[in-house]
């Protein structure tokens, strides 16, 4: 037996999955500032904070990082009015996303604040920098520069997590899907398209992202003694090659 595909019905649907593509896009760019906030301010303290201030973002990175995002989701939508805390399902899905993605993120831009050199630091400081002014100017910058893919990365993959938010009646690209093949019958053509436009959106944005971190981050990447390496690998490979070569005395 043969299946027959037909996707003859679904223009009338066009609207309803434009519209769900544009929730999940909204709720990716909220996530994506809070979280992002919330990685650069826990990163910071797990580098510099008090002891009993980094046990706790400690805590809340493992707690998050080793649950699953669904479960995050039901805890903030169903766990939080039994605390007298009553929030909508749009809230619920932002507040599940930046909290997932914060944890993610403090652990990335961790890193970043490690890769950067000592030596740029104390020059900072010999300049007569303060500490704060060091971690804004300095270290920072570079930091984020250093781990922008795995940010956009963790971004993208937040992005890709947040189909589960239809389960709380979010009106995302997931819950238009659901709801065209309740109506249609057609569950694989509905699945299909909404597979092909989660790739075409990931694909975008991670195109738009890359741009936006090359001419945001241009030579803040810390490259330590390479750091005036050129780009191209035949001139690199001929620049290391001289490097190598003995000078005369």
């Amino acid at each position: 037996m043969t299946y027959a595909f037909d996707f003859s019905g679904f223009g009338l649907y066009a609207g309803m999955l434009a519209r769900g593509a544009a929730v999940t896009l909204g709720l990716t760019a909220v996530s994506t500032v809070l979280g992002g906030l919330v990685g650069i301010g826990g990163a910071s303290i797990t580098v510099a904070g008090p002891k009993w201030a980094r046990w706790i973002v400690a805590s809340y990175v493992e707690l998050i990082r080793n649950t699953p995002f669904i479960v995050q989701l039901f805890f903030v939508f169903f766990g939080l009015p039994s605390l007298g805390i009553h929030i909508d399902e749009i809230q619920a899905a932002i507040l599940a996303m930046t909290v997932n993605l914060g944890a993610y993120a403090i652990e990335i831009v961790r890193a970043g604040i490690d890769s950067i050199p000592r030596g740029q630091v104390q020059a900072a400081q010999a300049l007569g920098l303060h500490q704060r002014q060091v971690f804004r100017h300095v270290v920072l910058p570079q930091a984020i520069a250093n781990v922008f893919p795995a940010l956009l990365s963790q971004v993208l993959i937040v992005m890709l997590g947040s189909a589960v938010v239809s389960q709380i009646s979010v009106p995302d690209l997931t819950y238009a899907a659901n709801f065209i093949q309740s109506r249609n019958f057609r569950s694989f053509e509905s699945y299909v398209i909404i597979t092909a436009v989660y790739l075409l959106m990931s694909i975008v944005l991670r195109q738009i992202l890359n741009r936006f971190g090359r001419g945001l981050f241009a030579g803040r990447i810390a490259r330590g003694n390479d750091s005036g390496a050129p780009r191209n690998w035949r001139s690199r490979l001929m620049w290391r090659g001289a490097r190598t070569l003995p000078t005369e005395r």
